[in-house]
């Protein structure tokens, strides 16, 4: 099992996920991501999709791995990585299907996902999870080891593994269609609540 219930309630995950792990994620779910995650973003997932178009393997086994849309900023001496928080995931709402068709199961980002993006994390049972936007020196001491894996000519694009050490996330969409960004924000839409209601919630 790689998914743990903390007595917070949060969520510890390690890939790979299985369905049964991704099925246990609920949007709104605070969640731990341990262990070992892909960086990858724009130029690395086009040239993915070229290689997977050839016919060609992956530089690492997809089926049940998880993706970080990072380019960490080049590391201090002394320090593992340098800044790394994450980039916006809409900009790779295009390669995202073929990923997940793959066996891509975690997705960590900034930002919501297209309805397209929502549904194949649904046929495919998959989850997408946000990091905190702004936050890259503090991701990076969530980072205990990297290694650039392929196509070290992208410089901070570069496919990495990367290993994490409980990094916070939220689970945002998860494989039941739910949209933990759009929720929350009905409470606060015009008209569905009255001012006195407002100071009452």
């Amino acid at each position: 099992m790689t998914v743990e219930v903390l007595d917070d309630g949060r969520k510890r995950v390690s890939a790979p996920l299985s369905d049964d792990d991704v099925r246990q994620l609920v949007c709104g779910d605070v969640v731990l991501v341990d262990g070992i995650i892909y960086a990858a973003r724009d130029a690395a997932h086009k040239k993915m999709v070229e290689m997977l178009d050839a016919g060609q393997e992956l530089p690492f086994d997809p089926v049940g791995a998880m993706l970080y849309y990072v380019g960490p900023t080049p590391e201090k001496p002394g320090n593992v990585i340098g800044a790394a928080g994450p980039t916006t995931a809409s900009r790779m709402d295009k390669y995202t299907p073929r990923m997940l068709e793959v066996g891509i199961k975690g997705i960590v980002g900034k930002g919501g996902r297209g309805p397209s993006v929502r549904e194949e994390l649904k046929k495919h049972t998959a989850v997408y999870m946000a990091a905190l936007g702004g936050g890259g020196a503090l991701a990076a001491l969530k980072i205990k080891a990297q290694k650039v894996i392929a196509f070290e000519e992208l410089g901070p694009e570069a496919i990495r593994e990367i290993l994490l050490e409980d990094f916070p996330v939220w689970c945002v969409n998860d494989c039941t269609g739910g949209d933990f960004y759009s929720e929350t924000i009905k409470p606060w839409r015009k008209n569905e609540l009255l001012p006195e209601e407002l100071w009452l919630t």
